[in-house]
């Protein structure tokens, strides 16, 4: 078993309401089973909304209390993004999910890379930080 960020699955949970489904991994022949997680729905944001960025820093840096993550309307929403990365470790733990599939370019989900200022720089969002912190191997799906 292995959580996926939900909008891979195909759900609207995407900050605009829209689903990005992943054909390869939903495949028949892939033969896994996926945990849909949106860490965004699930630190008590709603779909769709505003997008948000990282503000001077990376996952790591929120974690740490060095930076925020930001609306683009200006709105703090570190807390819903601290609490959306949490809520999914704790389900990770909870069903003792070990490998975790997300996207990048997300201020929670983003592998790698995510939007500063409205340009991709190298670095992790929220929730991949937190997890790989705590020792879950998190993927990035290719987009």
């Amino acid at each position: 078993m292995k959580a996926i960020s939900a909008c891979l699955l195909g759900l609207a949970c995407r900050y605009d309401g829209t689903p990005l489904p992943a054909e390869k991994l939903l495949s028949p022949a892939a033969g896994d089973c996926w945990v849909p997680v949106c860490p965004e729905q699930l630190g008590g944001l709603p779909t769709p909304r505003t997008p948000a960025e990282i503000e001077a820093g990376t996952g790591e840096d929120v974690l740490a209390g060095r930076a925020r993550v930001v609306s683009l309307e200006g709105g703090d929403v570190t807390a819903a993004f601290l609490r959306g990365a949490h809520q999914t470790l704790a389900l990770c733990r909870c069903l003792g999910i070990r490998e975790v599939v997300l996207k990048s370019r997300s201020p929670s989900c983003g592998v790698g890379r995510i939007y500063r200022a409205g340009a991709l720089v190298a670095g992790n969002g929220v929730t991949t930080a937190l997890l790989q912190r705590e020792g879950i191997d998190v993927r990035v799906y290719p987009d």
